[in-house]
Order: C-alpha cells, then structure tokens, then sequence
C-alpha cells in the first residue's frame, strides 16, 4: 500500500470514528481514471449533505469543510508546496534588491512630496532584514512566514485595485492588472498551502 493510500485509510477511520461518514470513492479514482458524477448522482450528494447536516446539527458549510480537509495530503517531511518555494525566492529577491539598490546609491520619494532623496539606513534595513527573515521561514514551510506573505500580497492587491482605478494610461492600467493578477494567484494558492501546512505531520499524526 503506497503512503497516499494509507492516509486516505487513516482519514476514513478517522472520520468513522468521529461518527461522520466519508462519501465513497469509486473504484479507479485513486488512478485519476474516474468519470464526473452523473446528475443523479450529485443530487444523491447534495441529499446526503443536507441529511448528514440535519443529523449532526451543523451546517452544510461546515461539513463541506470538513470533507474538503480531509482531501488534503499533510506535508512530508521537508516537504514545500511550490507556492510556498515561490514566495521564498520573490521575499529573497525583494529583500537583496532593496539592499542592492541602496548600496548602489539609488533614491526614492521617501517623503511623498514628489522629490527624490537617499533613503536612510532605518528605511531600509528593516524591510530588508522583513523579507530576508520570511523567505528563510517560507523555505522553512512555517506557517507564520507564509501568513506573513499572504498579507503583503493582500496588501499589494489592494494597491494594484487602486491604481487601475486612478491609472491614467494603459500601459499603467495593463501594469497594475498584471501586478493583481500575480498578488491575486499567489494569494489564492497559499491558502491551501497554509491548510496543509497546518496538518500534523505523519509522525503527529501516528501518536494520536
């Protein structure tokens, strides 16, 4: 029985023993050679949800959520979800880059008033040292860094809204959707690296 196998097991026990019943997996699903649900069939599932949740007193929402975690596959160890190497590498090059550009003797309009001066060491170390310090913690597949990350691609989503609502030419429109679209797509993936990243790990999980 391969390791994908047996946690699909493990899932199924668990979940009979907290009193729930996991839907059935067709034969051959486990191959990636299942067929899509006929309509009878989907309509069976939204009965039996709608059943499970009247009997449990909960909601069809919470079960969903129960059903969608337990489709998860908890990380190996020193395992990294892609997204999650991805965002290590974007904070390793944004923290150098703000170092490089300062050493390099670079200005910007640190004070908003449209000129341009040298930033100074306070303005620049601590951002740095921020993205130096979530990139280790993402390359860690620490749950606080890629937090941390989702934030600031929050952050830079709502940034790029603005500015394509104020762009006044489309070559910043088309740059401020590019950049949502990105922050949009790393945001969304991380969220369920996070999900898994919060599963115990198999040997946890063997000592439960």
């Amino acid at each position: 029985m391969s390791s994908r196998e047996r946690k699909r097991a493990e899932r199924r026990k668990r979940k009979q023993r907290s009193g729930g019943a996991l839907p059935t997996v067709p034969e051959g699903s486990a191959n990636g050679d299942s067929e899509a649900p006929a309509p009878e069939d989907r309509s069976s599932n939204v009965e039996d949800l709608a059943a499970e949740a009247e009997a449990r007193g909960v909601s069809r929402s919470e079960i969903r959520n129960e059903r969608a975690r337990e489709e998860l596959e908890p990380l190996e160890e020193g395992e990294r979800p892609t997204v999650v190497t991805i965002g290590a590498v974007i904070s390793a090059v944004i923290g150098a880059s703000i170092l490089i550009a300062w050493l390099a003797g670079a200005e910007a309009d640190v004070i908003g008033n449209g000129s341009s001066e040298r930033p100074n060491a306070f303005q620049v170390f601590p951002p740095a040292i921020l993205f130096g310090v979530m990139s280790y913690g993402m390359w860690r597949s620490r749950y606080w860094a890629v937090l941390g990350f989702q934030a600031i691609m929050a952050i830079i989503m709502i940034g790029a809204v603005l500015a394509l609502i104020g762009a006044a030419g489309i070559f910043k429109a088309l740059s401020a959707a590019l950049i949502l679209i990105a922050a949009g797509s790393l945001f969304w993936f991380t969220v369920k690296a996070l999900a898994r990243i919060q599963m115990p790990e198999p040997s946890e999980r063997r000592l439960r």
